[in-house]
């Protein structure tokens, strides 16, 4: 099975390497392409036996599964230059999501999916999110789930829900590092601590907490309880946080969504020249 990746930014080429590097794929099984041909030739120099495909079209006459790893703003570019070339037996992917699973069937007559995967995937862990459109079958979506399940763990996740659920599995892990990042500031700014060493104790602790919550079996609540005692020091530290950060999440979440919105009314606009009326 040829599998192909259009787009080899941050993300297409951190799927690419995981799935290689997982034996989830074979480098001569790949074909990736780029708007910038010699990027897509860099990577593919990379992986001996990988192809780096000369345009598009070059690349859905190759592939029986392809993944579309770019901007929003790119799909109407990308899509018409599929669209006379693409087959009903083809399975595209796209991991950008504010392209609708409905936009991507009205425009090409492949079997459309949606994953939304994350960062950690380049570590082999966490979660890809996983859409099916209705001219997918079970083999195809066995398929689909198989190769994932290499680099994450697939869940399949209802798309009115994408926005909230990318924002727990693929913004979460740079919401996580900011709050990490600014208590080792923290740290380093009141107490004079090596930032290095700061840095080394707070990676540690976040992946010790993140195994307490998988194979420890804890929900983070648990993990607050065993942790805090009354009167202690852990205690006083949770009573600030939660005066301070009161609210902040809910506007986080807010946020994102408006930016979701924002981005569905752009592609809407792009495709169709109307407005979105979608999740």
């Amino acid at each position: 099975m040829k599998v192909g990746f259009i787009g080899t930014g941050s993300m297409g080429s951190l799927l690419v390497d995981a799935l290689v590097r997982s034996g989830a794929l074979e480098a001569s099984d790949v074909v990736v392409a780029n708007r910038t041909q010699a990027k897509a030739e860099r990577l593919a120099a990379a992986y001996p036996g990988m192809t780096a495909a000369a345009s598009n079209r070059d690349l859905i006459l190759q592939c029986d599964c392809a993944f579309l790893c770019i901007k929003p703003s790119e799909f109407k570019t990308v899509l018409q230059e599929l669209r006379p070339w693409a087959r009903e037996d083809q399975i595209v992917v796209s991991i950008t999501s504010p392209i609708l699973i409905q936009q991507l069937e009205d425009q090409l007559p492949c079997r459309i999916a949606k994953v939304i995967p994350s960062i950690t995937s380049g570590v082999l862990s966490g979660v890809s999110l996983c859409m099916f459109g209705s001219r997918m079958t079970v083999p195809d979506c066995c398929l689909l789930e198989g190769l994932l399940s290499h680099i994450s763990e697939p869940l399949l996740i209802d798309e009115q829900y994408t926005r909230v659920v990318s924002d727990l599995s693929s913004c979460g892990p740079a919401f996580m590092a900011f709050l990490a990042q600014r208590l080792v500031d923290a740290a380093v700014e009141v107490t004079g601590i090596d930032p290095d060493e700061a840095v080394a104790i707070t990676s540690a602790m976040l992946l010790g907490t993140g195994k307490l919550l998988t194979e420890g079996g804890m929900t983070p609540k648990e993990l607050i309880q065993r942790v805090s005692v009354p009167g202690g020091i852990t205690q006083q530290g949770l009573q600030l946080l939660r005066q301070e950060t009161d609210g902040v999440f809910q506007k986080l979440i807010r946020t994102t969504h408006d930016k979701y919105r924002e981005d569905l009314e752009k592609v809407q606009a792009a495709l169709y020249g109307e407005e979105v009326n979608g999740p």
